[in-house]
């Protein structure tokens, strides 16, 4: 448990559920990231967490933003923002949203689809264009396969098209999916990036930019590499296959800049047993997976839990969130292990919480208030 949290938690005993967000948690990975990796620009996935307080600090410490939607790009510029440090990099965009941050200021696009390539020759008349594509994402918690992204061989004739429109065919974008636990993923990817360079060379069209994404991690129950690894690993990546002419390298952090500065404080609802063979607590909190938990889905991410002020012999459980929603079940296949002696009321403490849970939150399914932020 972090310490300015801890005490922010116990000065003000705040309504639960609750997420509290260390803002210098996350400026000191953002330098960490900067200093590992000096040659990439930090365009920060703002869906991450959207929290005002956290885009303005970023905002003032030079940081570029990711943006899918026109909700984000209003709340950056609202925060600030420049808009030329901002990508829109949703590929699926409607053309009156594409146009109106046209109109705003912004001049760099994703696509992955001629369709989408139509809209921005249309409504973005001469802007950057990056196309992305498919890439394997063996190795990711949270895989973000097949929805984003085309065959490598349809992105190269999408961006020689990309030209003839009057639109500037910048680069390539990929993604190796959130919560990468395998380096050797940036590897395969870069090296297909830099096989479109060569066919599109061919052709006078001078890329110049690839788009790594994300992928870098936070710090959940599994053990994951540092992230001077993950830098080394993309450096040796772009020198191997790009040698001497590197292009130009944008990242797209977002949680490893927020997830280990964020924890949820939970409340203990109700502890039952339902009789038979399995004698397994069923522990009921006041978070789930429809105000903060989404990323519980198949039990895909799995948060570190502490329990304050609850010690000794532990024995396992299945938790579940408050609502009256059978999907509602957080972790019953994972080994976790709470206090014997947790009580109704008692405190639950979810840790590395500050990525994609009060973002992810509904605005209120069945009664319960999305999760509130606080960050200090």
């Amino acid at each position: 448990m972090n310490k300015r949290i801890a005490r922010f938690l116990a000065d003000n005993s705040p309504e639960t559920p609750c997420l509290v967000v260390d803002l210098d948690v996350i400026a000191e990975a953002y330098d960490s990231l900067r200093r590992h990796l000096p040659l990439a620009r930090v365009y920060y996935a703002v869906k991450a967490n959207p929290a005002p307080a956290i885009i303005a600090m970023l905002e003032g410490k030079g940081s570029n933003f990711d943006v899918a939607s026109r909700g984000e790009i209003e709340l950056c510029l609202q925060s600030g923002v420049a808009p030329e440090r901002l990508s829109f990099g949703n590929t699926i965009k409607k053309e009156k949203d594409i146009a109106f941050s046209y109109g705003a200021g912004l001049r760099l696009f994703a696509l992955d689809s001629a369709h989408e390539l139509d809209k921005l020759a249309r409504s973005a008349p001469g802007s950057q264009v990056f196309c992305r594509i498919l890439v394997d994402c063996q190795g990711a918690e949270w895989p973000l396969s097949r929805k984003f992204g085309c065959a490598p061989e349809m992105a190269v004739g999408l961006l020689r098209r990309a030209r003839d429109l009057g639109l500037d065919p910048y680069g390539v974008s990929f993604h190796v999916g959130s919560q990468q636990t395998d380096l050797g993923q940036w590897d395969g990817a870069i090296g297909t990036a830099a096989r479109m360079f060569s066919l599109l060379a061919e052709a006078d069209i001078d890329l110049r930019m690839v788009n790594i994404g994300g992928g870098f991690p936070a710090h959940y129950t599994g053990e994951v590499p540092a992230i001077e690894c993950y830098a080394q690993a993309v450096m040796a990546a772009v020198t191997r296959h790009f040698g001497n002419r590197l292009p130009e390298i944008i990242i797209e952090p977002g949680r490893s800049l927020v997830g280990d500065a964020g924890v949820i404080q939970s409340e203990v609802v109700l502890i039952s047993k339902k009789g038979g063979e399995d004698d397994r607590r069923w522990v009921y909190l006041d978070v789930g997976k429809f105000n903060g938990l989404a990323e519980t889905m198949d039990e895909s991410i799995k948060y570190r839990i502490e329990t304050p002020g609850r010690e000794g012999v532990c024995g396992p459980v299945v938790l579940a969130g408050p609502t009256c929603d059978s999907a509602d079940i957080l972790y019953e296949k994972a080994d976790y292990r709470l206090p014997l002696g947790l009580e109704v009321g008692d405190k639950i403490e979810i840790l590395a919480a500050g990525a994609y849970t009060a973002s992810y939150a509904s605005v209120g399914f069945n009664g319960f208030a999305p999760i509130a932020t606080y960050c200090i």
